[in-house]
């Protein structure tokens, strides 16, 4: 995997212009997504990916021809070939597509050609994207705007990630892992933070902040950054954003911040504070209710405002907006409860990310233990995601689960990546501070039931992984349920 650069893939002509638009691996999220979003606009689709899935169903469903496998006839009459920067060049449908000398997009491209023509807002940074950009989208479909998107992941109240509206507005994650947030030129851009990751194919943390750079230059001539003001990197990118004449928000819990976070107070798995502008920014203090939990989550709804505001929304709508939030699937997502113990997921993947949904979770203990009675243990499953990363933070990794009681850890979820000699998961595991009861469990078939085995009736478990440790939540419950039978 190597970085795009919107110099070599030349001009994203506008998307009624595709014709017939193949996609490779049509069965990700989002290639799906983008999949959607075409098929709503009455342009034809077809797609392969190596497996069939729910999403290759829905989308065959809405007229897209889908084939299982990859093959070259599967090109069929098409004019246009989406790609992600997962398929390599010896892909039979990839190498047909070249030698027919058919127009050939990155994912990002072919987003960028829907996103022509809209208010455009692209939301970035290392953490907090997916779920700010579904609180943004949410809570603007409630104030009445009801945004075209493109999610990351999945709302949980209606299983999509992405999906055409009626208004001109068109909210997208904006991806850094490959440079192809480099693709667009958003009316409003959202900075949640910048710290190094994907440093297999950045280098060092250097290249990230300049990426980021070029990112807010890309950025419309009189539009909007809106950057979390608790991070250095996204203050100095404000600062770079404000000498280019863009008008600058800033959000956050730091003295100073235009829109800032006060009285934070976890409720379940949801939360409640307050927002106080400043400047032009100021008003009344708006008091929001959460029903996903975090201080994290609290800062990703200060942005959503932020960007709301600068469209022009009503504040109390976006408001009801937050409150029916119900979530992204794989950000602390509830998967059920067995045995007295109560299972979730979460897609964390980075030593800060882990650290933020442990912290979100032991709030949520604490207030399920109660006055004087014994506070739940936190059970955290986690899966290393890439040789390169955990090369690069097991050190980190091991800290951030020092704030679980008990901690089991996966060896590596290789994805992309080869093996790389030495680099399994008991280099996280080793890391884990002496506190915290650690297991490695390198044969994951044997997770559900090491992980049942180590829960008390009352404790939360949560997985933790960007791989396939999701699948193991189903399994768990299943053990808690039949051990709670015996």
């Amino acid at each position: 995997m190597s970085l795009i650069d919107p110099s070599d893939v030349g001009g994203v002509p506008p998307a009624g212009e595709l014709g017939r638009v193949h996609f490779i691996a049509i069965g990700g999220a989002g290639m799906s997504g983008i999949a959607r979003i075409m098929l709503r606009r009455g342009i034809p689709v077809s797609g392969s990916d190596a497996r069939d899935s729910e999403l290759l169903a829905q989308l065959g469903g809405m007229g897209a021809r889908v084939r299982v496998g990859h093959d070259a006839a599967h090109l069929g009459d098409a004019d246009t070939v989406v790609v992600s920067t997962a398929i390599r060049e010896s892909n039979p449908e990839l190498v047909a597509a070249r030698e027919r000398g058919l127009r050939v997009l990155h994912r990002s491209a072919a987003l960028a050609a829907l996103m022509a023509g809209r208010r455009a807002v692209a939301v970035a940074g290392t953490h907090g994207k997916t779920t700010t950009t579904s609180m943004l989208t949410v809570a603007l479909q409630h104030a009445g705007a009801d945004p075209s998107y493109c999610i990351g992941g999945q709302l949980v109240t209606t299983g999509l990630g992405a999906d055409e509206g009626t208004g001109d507005a068109f909210v997208a994650e904006a991806d850094e892992s490959d440079g192809s947030f480099l693709m667009y030129t958003p009316h409003i851009a959202v900075i949640t933070n910048v710290e190094a990751d994907h440093l297999d194919n950045y280098g060092g943390f250097e290249k990230v902040k300049e990426n980021f750079a070029r990112f807010v230059d890309r950025v419309e001539p009189g539009g909007t950054l809106v950057a979390g003001a608790d991070d250095p990197v996204a203050m100095e990118l404000a600062e770079r954003a404000r000498e280019r004449g863009l008008t600058v928000r800033t959000y956050g819990e730091a003295e100073g911040a235009d829109l800032r976070v006060t009285g934070f107070t976890p409720r379940g798995l949801g939360s409640r504070f307050e927002i106080a502008g400043s400047g032009e920014t100021g008003g009344e203090v708006l008091e929001i209710a959460l029903g996903v939990p975090g201080r994290h989550n609290a800062l990703n709804a200060t942005a959503v405002v932020a960007v709301a505001r600068a469209l022009g929304l009503d504040d109390a709508a976006v408001r009801d907006g937050l409150a029916a939030f119900g979530g992204a699937m794989r950000r602390l997502e509830r998967k059920g409860e067995a045995g007295g113990v109560e299972v979730f997921d979460s897609y964390a993947h980075h030593p800060t990310e882990v650290t933020a949904d442990l912290d979100a979770t032991r709030d949520y203990a604490r207030e399920k233990g109660g006055s004087g009675e014994e506070e739940p243990r936190i059970v955290a499953v986690f899966q290393p995601h890439l040789y390169s990363r955990t090369r690069f933070f097991a050190a980190e990794f091991g800290a951030a689960l020092g704030l679980a009681d008990v901690a089991v850890v996966l060896d590596v979820y290789g994805a992309r990546e080869d093996p790389e000699p030495g680099v399994t998961g008991k280099l996280v595991a080793d890391a884990v501070p002496p506190g915290t009861e650690t297991v490695y469990a390198p044969v994951r078939d044997d997770v559900p039931e090491t992980a049942a085995s180590l829960a008390r009736p009352g404790d939360l478990v949560i997985t933790l992984g960007a791989g396939d440790v999701t699948a193991l939540g189903p399994p768990i419950l299943e053990r808690l349920a039949r051990r709670a039978g015996r």
